[in-house]
């Protein structure tokens, strides 16, 4: 019997080369784990059909000398990433019938890489939350704790992982929403460089923020997902090419050995708000860098405490905007009301849950005239500041070091405030509104709960990235 909560993408490939076992073997008993498990924790919204024939395809190409970094892999999609002829209702009511009429990029580009799309996974409503309790078809639970929520917005996909389901995932962050449920549920997450990836055929949320990154076991499968989604796409205006950052040379070199690279430790920005265990949890992160051969220094980043008043004002601007389409005229689900505008107002008011119509109704109002300036306007000057005062601080330094979240996977229903709820992303956000890169690594537990240690590094520079994840997992 195959474990797949063993496997990795490296460990599963050499397995299938040598012909241990095939992808329809290993595709099976990822669907037979999901039948077997997924009732109670809820990371899968459907298991598309066709699964075992892109196994068998995947079989072929594997017996016949194909070479691919997927080849055989099965792996699941956050139900906001199309895939053409699949529902992807971005855990909607909205869009709760609505079928892709074409594949999103990065679909293309793990279907080109040969991997198997087993599915695709719960999250929160239009990605809006930090727990997936947010979704239209109810909650997914944490797989190591099922009275505990997995984070969100791609709790569903976190959960897949961690539980065994597939071999890795994808999910969109926008402030945290693949590096948070990562943390909570002890696997690593990762969020490319702003334009690294493209947004084509990913429902958007706030498009400035929104990127698509993988969920793995190791750093090592993430810079493999990462390698085969990346890249410039015409579809996508805001993607970039690897030679984009000249401070760090040409995408994939990195500027020195891992062992002599330097990591800032901005204490002054999470120490007073965490938990005395959480921080012990912290330095024993930094301890252990240090004993890999890293220097570590403090810094100071004084206007990142900004940075989650700037998202929750950018955030919710940009969802107003986006949201917008959704009229029921062109797609998704449409009301009757008694007259055109009445459609449009029960339409959004049955399609929308609570959580979207609030943000929705908070990015109208920062942008509405009387309070742009005050509200939207500030926001974007801080953003610039945020974003100077990091790329700064990566002059100095080759990563800066947080930890991923404040505290592990909190009870359903325990931060039934929103703003509680919306503190969950304080260490997260700042890599959203600088566009930096930024990967969560499993760094041990609290009460047999995980914890995470986040990594950022600039612009660009995801090769620090995966080279100190990797160091650090071993």
């Amino acid at each position: 019997m195959i474990d797949i909560s063993k496997l990795t993408i490296v460990s599963a490939r050499e397995a299938l080369k040598k012909g241990e076992f095939t992808s329809r073997e290993l595709t099976q008993a990822c669907i037979d784990a999901i039948k077997s498990k997924d009732g109670e924790i809820h990371a899968f919204l459907e298991v598309f059909s066709n699964a075992l024939a892109q196994a068998d395809e995947a079989d072929k190409q594997i017996k016949n000398g194909v070479d691919l970094p997927l080849l055989g892999i099965p792996v699941a999609l956050k139900d906001n990433i199309l895939v053409k002829g699949e529902k992807a209702s971005a855990g909607s009511k909205i869009l709760e019938n609505f079928i892709a009429p074409y594949d999103s990029t990065a679909t293309q580009k793990l279907q080109q890489a040969g991997a198997v799309i087993v599915g695709r996974t719960n999250c929160d409503e239009f990605a809006m939350g930090s727990s997936t309790e947010n979704s239209a078809y109810g909650p997914t639970k944490n797989p190591l704790d099922t009275s505990r929520v997995p984070g969100g917005s791609s709790g569903g996909s976190a959960a897949a992982v961690a539980a065994g389901f597939v071999i890795a995932a994808l999910g969109s962050d926008t402030g945290g929403s693949i590096r948070q449920p990562a943390a909570f549920c002890g696997i690593v997450g990762m969020k490319p460089t702003y334009g690294r990836v493209s947004r084509n055929g990913l429902i958007a949320m706030a498009s400035s923020l929104d990127q698509i990154g993988p969920f793995t076991k190791t750093a090592e499968d993430a810079e493999i997902i990462y390698n085969v989604i990346k890249g410039q796409d015409r579809m996508d205006s805001t993607t970039l090419d690897g030679k984009t950052f000249p401070a760090h040379g040409h995408e994939g070199n990195s500027r020195e050995k891992s062992s002599h690279l330097t990591i800032g430790v901005p204490r002054s920005f999470f120490e007073s708000s965490l938990d005395k265990a959480v921080l012990e949890n912290f330095n024993q992160a930094v301890k252990k860098f240090e004993s890999l051969g890293y220097k570590t220094k403090d810094i100071e980043l004084p206007t990142l405490k900004y940075s989650l008043a700037v998202y929750y004002i950018l955030m919710p601007a940009e969802v107003s905007s986006n949201l917008a389409r959704f009229d029921g005229v062109k797609y998704g689900l449409h009301v009757d009301g008694v007259n055109s505008i009445d459609d449009y107002f029960k339409t959004r008011g049955e399609g929308f849950g609570p959580e979207t119509r609030r943000r929705v109704i908070l990015g109208t109002y920062v942008l509405s005239s009387g309070y742009y300036d005050a509200y939207y306007g500030t926001a974007v000057n801080m953003k610039a500041a945020i974003t100077k005062e990091l790329r700064e601080a990566f002059k100095d330094v080759d990563l800066i070091l947080t930890p991923t979240t404040p505290t592990p996977a909190w009870k359903f229903g325990e931060k039934s405030d929103p703003l509680s709820m919306y503190l969950a992303d304080i260490f997260t956000v700042p890599a959203n509104i600088s566009g930096c890169p930024s990967m969560s690594l499993p760094s041990g537990e609290v009460d047999g709960l995980p914890l995470g240690a986040l990594l950022t590094a600039d612009l660009g520079n995801e090769t620090a990235l995966f080279e100190a994840g990797k160091s650090f997992q071993g």
